[in-house]
């Protein structure tokens, strides 16, 4: 966050040779049991797997590939007109715990593979770390988390078929930057991870739930924070990501399939300033609420003068523990509407919040209760389901609104801490009696409305 200004906003890798997917994988183990239905036969053979030790995380991910064949044998045609064939140099997993065990192509030695999963456009091939990448996943965020990386992958290979392959993009580089190529990947795994979720998948059963866990795999695969979407390499930050999948999942891959650096719009941004760079984009919890309560009152009152309706800014008051305002249980951060507050809890909760990870978490918890107030300024009700979807939605406005893709209002990562405070925490969707949105996949689906469309989407007027 840029403290000079009112308002606020605050792993994979491309070679020439393939393109990979690699990360530290971080995380909270989770437990999800497996996505693979015993009802439909169990896991796929693996025979098709070159290098393969039939173990447990090769039958998983021999499973979705298989999954993710069929997928494209149907919506190919349909997407592209043309049948899908299938990769001519095969599937490899690999030990990258052994040196001596065979290396798969485009890697002159196993351990280069380590923490990865990759396309091989030179031998139409796809590679996966059996021993730090799958596993570790699968621990994280669970099974689902494979689907989406093995998916994405598949997706590369898709693309080496329809005119986003490595020789189009040699010829015209300026037409398929990385970040456009690895967002239409994400695109085409969330196409298929709803066919899985609607039930079609030969193996693999998703329900939305596991959702949430996987979409916060691809926050650990976003860019380091500071890299520029014109760095070669670049590939996205997690709304970036995260939003190239859901538009997959919602619309199918015909959208995927026509993205273009003219429709698409990413918000990876660089550092422009230096003492923002020096501090990560994030200032101390102690200057968050007077750093962005101005913006929040300015962009709110607007709103509300606008519907015709006169708008008093909330008072903000700290308090010890979680507000208990008016009976609802909002969280950390309580709109109170009997005193027209804005309550927080500035020793536990909110400070650990803003400190695992980052300031515009805050920011993005301040003004879901500032959208809530704006409810009540124009006589919208605060509960239910209507106004849960409404406040994440305005929250999305009021961060669309701080947007420039210069960079003037962005420290970078703090879209990335917005979709991450959403996916952890369903403290922005309370309606004032504290029940939400359940799954933080809405939740973020919510923000981007918002985000992406304004005030408009938000059911304010």
């Amino acid at each position: 966050m840029r403290t000079r200004l009112p308002r606020l906003l605050t792993a994979l890798s491309l070679a020439v040779a393939l393109v990979a997917c690699t990360t530290t994988v971080s995380g909270t183990p989770v437990g999800q049991g497996s996505v693979v239905a015993p009802d439909r036969g169990g896991a796929a053979d693996t025979s098709f797997v070159q290098n393969t030790d039939d173990g447990e995380i090769d039958r998983l991910a021999a499973t979705v590939v298989d999954d993710v064949r069929a997928y494209w044998t149907d919506a190919f045609p349909a997407t592209f007109d043309t049948q899908f064939n299938d990769l001519t140099g095969g599937y490899y997993s690999v030990d990258t715990s052994d040196a001596d065990s065979p290396k798969p192509p485009c890697a002159d030695s196993p351990v280069e593979v380590e923490g990865n999963a990759f396309y091989c456009p030179t031998s139409d091939a796809i590679a996966w770390d059996r021993a730090a990448l799958l596993p570790v996943l699968r621990e994280r965020f669970g099974e689902a988390a494979v689907v989406l990386v093995l998916a994405h992958e598949i997706g590369h290979a898709v693309q080496a078929r329809t005119g986003a392959g490595m020789e189009q993009r040699r010829a015209t580089p300026q037409a398929f930057p990385t970040i456009l190529i690895e967002a239409m990947a994400d695109c085409y795994a969330g196409s298929f991870v709803r066919w899985v979720a609607d039930g079609k998948a030969p193996h693999l059963t998703i329900e939305k739930e596991r959702l949430d866990s996987a979409l916060e795999s691809l926050i650990s695969f976003r860019d380091p924070i500071g890299t520029d979407q014109t760095d070669g390499g670049a590939h996205g930050d997690a709304f970036d990501r995260v939003s190239a999948f859901q538009d997959g999942y919602d619309q199918g891959a015909k959208l995927c399939a026509g993205m273009t650096v003219g429709n698409r719009e990413f918000t990876l941004t660089g550092f422009t300033n230096a003492d923002d760079a020096a501090r990560g984009g994030n200032i101390e919890f102690d200057q968050i609420v007077d750093s962005i309560t101005p913006g929040l009152e300015t962009y709110f009152g607007g709103l509300v003068t606008k519907a015709g309706k006169q708008w008093a800014k909330p008072q903000v008051k700290a308090v010890a523990g979680d507000p208990t305002c008016d009976g609802g249980k909002q969280g950390p951060v309580a709109y109170c509407a009997t005193a027209k507050t804005v309550e927080l809890d500035d020793r536990d909760d909110l400070p650990g919040i803003h400190g695992d990870i980052g300031d515009y978490a805050t920011g993005t918890l301040l003004a879901g209760r500032y959208a809530l107030a704006a409810r009540a300024a124009v006589g919208k009700p605060l509960d239910g389901a209507d106004a849960q979807r409404s406040v994440v939605c305005l929250t999305g406005s009021f961060t669309g609104s701080l947007f420039d893709s210069a960079g003037q209002y962005l420290s970078p990562g703090d879209l990335d801490e917005a979709v991450q405070v959403l996916l952890d925490y369903d403290y922005v969707a309370r309606d004032a009696q504290g029940a939400a949105i359940p799954a933080g996949f809405d939740r973020v689906a919510a923000f981007r409305a918002g985000f992406t469309g304004g005030d408009g989407k938000c059911g304010l007027t």
